[in-house]
């Protein structure tokens, strides 16, 4: 009971005014579209519990793995019934066991008195080197699915090696995940438009990934900032 008191209240700590309002504003964007475009409430689901799990991951709360793995088994099947198969595989087999992990490997290096977990980031030689190997396993992937006649095998191979990459990151609590995110947001921000366009009605699962970009922007910067001091 202790304990549990213990994560409650450092979940409620640290929130200023901004952290507030964005999420209240995600929240409400999600659910406005959902309503007007009447979507199915699968992806309303997992549009918002994937969308608090961002927010939460860059305040640096554990709760975020929570809403984490709820959103991956929602998404899954919003995925799975979009088609995108790899979407499927990448949530249903990866995040869904490293909510897990990242549980437990944050809950030791979390700060009492921010109610945070300790930011940290890599020197600059570390991170070319992270960034190098990326693209690098983005070539040997992309030319793994190119053999296999896969649709877009570049494309394919760099949404799911740095989706592996940054999630890798954010369990080790880097900064440097922020970025693989963007570039991760970008590529599937396109898809899920592009399914919509095609007459999907997924408009939540869209919105959400929207603000999953705008989210790794505004983490980035503060990640970069709040981690100067933990410099690995």
């Amino acid at each position: 009971m202790n304990s549990l008191k213990r994560f409650l209240k450092s979940e409620i700590t640290g929130w200023n005014a901004f952290d507030i309002m964005w999420l209240s504003v995600a929240t409400a964007v999600i659910l406005a579209l959902s309503i007007y475009w009447k979507d199915n409430w699968l992806s309303l689901t997992a549009a918002l519990t994937g969308v608090w799990c961002v927010i939460l991951t860059g305040k640096g709360k554990r709760s975020s793995f929570i809403f984490g793995l709820i959103n991956v088994i929602f998404y899954a099947i919003v995925a799975f019934r979009a088609k995108y198969y790899g979407e499927v595989m990448l949530n249903a087999l990866y995040y869904l066991p490293m909510n897990f992990v990242g549980w437990f490997a944050w809950k030791k290096h979390m700060d009492d008195s921010t109610g945070e977990v300790v930011k940290e980031r890599l020197n600059p030689k570390k991170s070319v080197i992270i960034y190098t190997l990326t693209a690098l396993a983005i070539l040997l992937y992309g030319l793994v699915l190119k053999a296999l006649r896969g649709n877009l095998p570049f494309v394919d191979s760099m949404s799911t090696v740095v989706s592996v990459v940054a999630q890798i990151l954010s369990i080790r609590r880097l900064m440097e995940q922020w970025v693989l995110w963007i570039v991760v947001d970008v590529v599937t921000v396109i898809m899920w438009a592009v399914n919509f366009a095609r007459g999907g009605e997924e408009i939540a699962t869209l919105a959400m990934w929207s603000i999953y970009l705008i989210n790794a922007f505004i983490m980035f910067a503060r990640w970069y900032k709040e981690a100067k001091k933990h410099e690995v």
